[in-house]
């Protein structure tokens, strides 16, 4: 559905303002360029064995020296901003490379020396789209993201949650799963991916968090991967159930509920993300107003969006719109009626 690799756009002045503004920007001891310098590599294997799309990267004792201490103070500061003395107990447990997607990401493993309790961050190239996708979750929906951005690097708190691929792979066929909740959250995830232009929702690029409640298990879906931000110029981009890879999660959602019932579920994700977007209005627009002017999209996408947005919700509004971010704007604000 996607034929080519997205393009990577530089984070402007304007945006960094911004960041620095609601305490995104730090001075990190870390460049993203840091990592490159490994001298081995072999595959990661899951818990059970399995080789991931991971590689498990290996530094000069000289160099890693140097990166312990850089990598427990980012840490630290992700977890507890500014200086900090709360990296000394911390070490460096291990260093995984994703040769997927756009970012390259690394992922590092820290660990507690105290208790041997474990954590993940990740270390990409800063990209503007992948910001902006950032910044509407934190917004638009129920989850809250941790970042910072230092220069060129990004730095991402770990999402926690069974990933996407391994809950409709193997989750799903417990008997004691709840179809009904599960589907009502797929159709919300769906929706609020859909409203902010959020692409490229294919099962390994969400997580599913299950929570124990007092009768039943609770079911959210979080997207992990923010690259296809307003991005695709084809609809169905949007359009999470549009994946071959979630074609069991789809017909589960349309089996298990009647079309009035996903309707009904819709609508009630778009009123809890206008009183989302209501609460946190100077934020919204600050960042809308800024990724209104920015080029974040190849000018086919954007007028090939504009098309087909008219032609699904037969209006003609989106006409005037000349950016993605423009674009974005316009539906969050038409599909949330703010």
């Amino acid at each position: 559905m996607i034929s080519r690799r997205k393009i990577s756009y530089r984070v402007t002045d304007s945006l960094r303002h911004y960041l620095y503004h609601y305490g995104r920007a730090s001075n990190i001891p870390l460049d993203y360029d840091d990592l490159s310098g490994f001298i081995g590599a072999i595959p990661y294997e899951d818990p059970d064995g399995d080789e991931t799309l991971w590689l498990t990267v290996f530094y000069s004792p000289e160099v890693m020296e140097v990166l312990r201490e850089k990598l427990t103070k980012v840490y630290a500061t992700l977890k507890v901003g500014g200086e900090s003395t709360y990296h000394e107990h911390l070490v460096v447990d291990r260093i995984d490379l994703g040769e997927f997607g756009n970012s390259r990401p690394f992922r590092i493993k820290i660990t507690n020396q105290f208790n041997d309790n474990s954590d993940y961050y990740y270390v990409k190239v800063a990209d503007a789209s992948r910001i902006y996708g950032l910044e509407l979750e934190h917004i638009l929906s129920p989850n809250r993201m941790n970042y910072i951005v230092n220069a060129k690097t990004l730095i991402e708190s770990h999402v926690a949650g069974l990933p996407g691929d391994v809950f409709l792979g193997e989750y799903l066929k417990n008997e004691k799963v709840n179809e009904v909740r599960i589907a009502k959250e797929f159709v919300k995830f769906n929706e609020r991916c859909f409203i902010r232009l959020l692409g490229d929702m294919r099962s390994v690029n969400y997580v599913v968090d299950i929570t124990p409640d007092f009768e039943e298990v609770q079911y959210r879906v979080r997207p992990i991967d923010f690259d296809q931000q307003s991005y695709e110029g084809k609809c169905k981009i949007y359009h999470s159930y549009n994946f071959r890879s979630n074609r069991k999660i789809t017909r589960l959602s349309f089996s298990s509920l009647n079309r009035r019932t996903i309707r009904q579920y819709a609508e009630e994700e778009r009123s809890q993300m206008s009183n989302r977007a209501a609460a946190e209005s100077i934020r919204l627009k600050g960042l809308l107003r800024i990724m209104r002017k920015e080029k974040l999209a190849p000018e086919e996408h954007i007028k090939r969006l504009v098309s087909e947005l008219n032609r699904i919700h037969e209006t003609d509004i989106f006409s005037g719109c000349g950016t993605m971010g423009e674009l974005t704007e316009k539906h969050i604000y038409y599909m949330l009626k703010l």
